[in-house]
């Protein structure tokens, strides 16, 4: 099976088309909770309801060539669910012995930095923010597979990413 239209029919038909699907979409699904930083079994959680939300809509799907980015759309929000519920939870597991715990100073010029480059991120368009995010936290994943996660054409997304890099260097050089 080589082209989308034929993996999501097989899909529809059976078992054996789904475990192309996941074959195929896997890694990129993965990919999207990794690169909010969630711990394993929240990432794990956000990849078993991606795949769920896909069954729940696999006849209704119009256009199987945007697959991936459909998949990347989904377990963005997932991810994002999961953040919110879980900004509001305290992680026992994250503390630590105060002999290991930075100094405040560091602490300070650490948050500076993240706030810094998460301010001028989100500023870039969706686009850009995807695909860096994509190629900072997968960068393992083909550029035919962030292509076909975005719904780009292959050929571009290296000039794409290095406009986006590029971009977000001037926004980050206006944050000093």
């Amino acid at each position: 099976m080589d082209s989308n239209t034929e993996v999501v029919l097989a899909a529809r038909a059976g078992l054996t088309g789904w475990d192309a699907l996941v074959e195929r979409y896997s890694r990129l699904v993965w990919s999207v909770p990794r690169s909010f930083r969630l711990s394993h079994a929240d990432a794990a959680d956000v990849y078993q309801c991606t795949w769920l939300c896909l069954a729940e809509h696999l006849t209704r799907i119009r256009r199987p060539e945007r697959l991936g980015a459909w998949l990347v759309r989904t377990a963005t929000r997932q991810s994002i669910a999961v953040l919110r519920t879980r900004g509001r939870e305290v992680s026992l597991d994250r503390w630590e012995p105060v002999s290991v715990l930075p100094q405040p100073d560091e602490v300070v010029v650490t948050n500076d930095r993240q706030r810094r480059l998460w301010t001028a991120l989100m500023t870039l368009n969706e686009r850009c923010q995807r695909l860096l995010c994509i190629a900072a936290h997968s960068p393992e994943l083909s550029c035919a597979q962030v292509a076909d996660a975005l719904g780009m054409n292959v050929s571009s997304v290296g000039r794409t990413r290095t406009r986006c890099l590029s971009a977000l260097r001037r926004k980050l050089e206006g944050l000093r």
